[in-house]
């Protein structure tokens, strides 16, 4: 499963948010990448889906394997993710997560923190200050 709902007619803005986020130091996994985006439909002045990809590191001697995802807006308002891939990210190893969501929850108002769970495990990962980018909608 992709991110295809990012596809469409319209603009896929995206923003590298390394240096912007916030990582709280109890956090299970090292952060690498990170990479927001939105997708605005021609014609519409908010997003129809926004997602979040994250190149992470995990210094466990246990795989890490993504159970939950959530953003928690700026309100306090909590939206769970879809979330890809499946897979877990290998012990003292590395991989990728891609969070996203689409339709009205998409219009989220950020900063806001990023919440992954770990499943059957207390092992939790944070981000503060994510934002989205907001992309310019072409004309036809």
């Amino acid at each position: 499963m992709g991110a295809v709902w990012l596809e469409g007619a319209g603009v896929v803005s995206s923003d590298n948010i390394l240096l912007k986020v916030r990582k709280p130091p109890a956090n299970a996994l090292g952060l690498d990448e990170a990479r927001s985006y939105s997708y605005m439909p021609t014609g519409e002045s908010r997003p129809a889906s926004v997602a979040v990809r994250l190149s992470l590191t995990n210094p466990g001697a246990e795989p890490w394997t993504l159970a939950g995802a959530a953003l928690v807006d700026a309100a306090g308002e909590q939206v769970e993710l879809a979330r890809w891939p499946l897979a877990p990210i290998p012990a003292n190893g590395a991989g990728a997560v891609v969070v996203g969501i689409q339709g009205e929850r998409a219009q989220l108002g950020c900063p806001c923190t990023l919440k992954l769970g770990e499943a059957q495990g207390p092992r939790t990962f944070t981000l503060e200050n994510v934002t989205l980018p907001e992309g310019k909608a072409k004309g036809p």
